[in-house]
């Protein structure tokens, strides 16, 4: 996508930020060329399968930095980042984390990275740390409301200590795994009360979420709704994974102001080709009816605390099996000849 024009194409066309992770790298490493050569050279340099990762990750980054700086620029430091992720190893080690965020973010040294941390119970604290240091920091892996609780008052309580912080972070709050999750559980229950809910979970959530934004940080919108103070409300994973779903259904029903959407390169070209003209932002009134839905959700027999405990679970292993599958793919690439 640097290489060949297709990020500063997309830049043109009005993405405000890019993100990445091991699943994402491993794709371009498979299925393709591009780091054949930089991958033999590191190599015979005599780096490791692991170093050679992060030489690639962040001259990547250091690369879309540069590439999204304008957009940075020009917004006053609200758009235009680059997320990369801590190792997917570190989610249940807070002092390995934070060690490796330091060193990522003095390794690339551009003010428009963003460090990602994952929202497990030990890494919660760490966004505290990061901020108060000036570091910019995307919280991963947020599927439950309370999870993000934590996450907006630590940004919140951060930046109470001092108005003059500029270190922002994102929410990244996950979307279309919770429909995955809680759809085959309502498949399992058979009745028709609960195949009707099937597809409402996830939007009933994010909308749930975006009320607690509005009570974090509401004070500070009506002030100045520019500041670093306020920490914006991402929806990721919005691709969809039901076939039957419209491909933009968690795109048109989350629009809201101070918001941010991860969009996969399918759900761009969607936007472009379909995006309804009449798309516009939910209302306060959506958010009682999200309630409603997922009370509805609980009455038919889906526990919730357990959706979101395997979402959790299964979120950090998907990474970490990404992460030694990647590692694997670069092995190979080592050794062919």
């Amino acid at each position: 996508m640097i290489s060949s024009g297709q990020l500063q194409a997309h830049v043109n066309d009005g993405i405000r930020g890019v993100t990445t992770n091991p699943t994402i790298l491993e794709k371009a490493i498979t299925s393709s060329a591009a780091y054949d050569a930089q991958i033999k050279r590191l190599a015979y340099e005599g780096m490791s399968t692991e170093d050679i990762y992060w030489k690639i990750v962040t001259d990547d980054i250091k690369s879309a930095t540069e590439i999204m700086k304008p957009v940075w620029d020009q917004s006053g430091g609200e758009d235009g980042y680059v997320s990369i992720e801590v190792s997917p190893k570190l989610a249940h080690d807070a002092k390995a984390t934070l060690e490796q965020a330091r060193h990522l973010w003095q390794e690339i040294g551009s003010k428009n990275l963003m460090i990602k941390v994952p929202a497990t119970d030990e890494c919660i604290p760490v966004i505290h740390t990061l901020l108060a240091e000036g570091i910019n920091v995307n919280i991963t892996l947020i599927f439950s409301l309370s999870d993000y609780k934590k996450v907006a008052d630590a940004h919140s309580k951060t930046h109470l200590l001092t108005d003059t912080n500029p270190a922002r972070s994102v929410a990244s709050f996950f979307i279309s795994r919770v429909d995955s999750e809680v759809d085959k559980r309502l498949d399992a229950i058979g009745t028709d009360d609960a195949r009707a809910l099937k597809g409402k979970t996830a939007i009933a959530q994010a909308r749930l979420a975006y009320d607690i934004f509005l009570d974090v940080f509401s004070k500070s919108l009506v002030l100045d709704g520019h500041s670093s103070v306020i920490q914006r409300l991402l929806w990721a994973s919005t691709s969809t994974k039901n076939p039957d779903y419209d491909g933009l259904l968690y795109v048109t029903n989350l629009v809201a102001p101070f918001t941010v959407n991860t969009l996969p390169d399918a759900t761009i070209e969607n936007i472009k080709d379909h995006l309804p003209a009449d798309v516009s932002s939910f209302h306060l009134k959506d958010l009682s009816s999200a309630l409603e839905t997922i009370q509805a959700v609980r009455h038919v027999g889906v526990d919730m605390a357990d959706v979101i405990s395997t979402l959790e679970r299964e979120g950090v292993e998907k990474f970490e099996k990404s992460f030694e599958t990647l590692l694997q793919a670069i092995e190979n690439k080592k050794n062919a000849a």
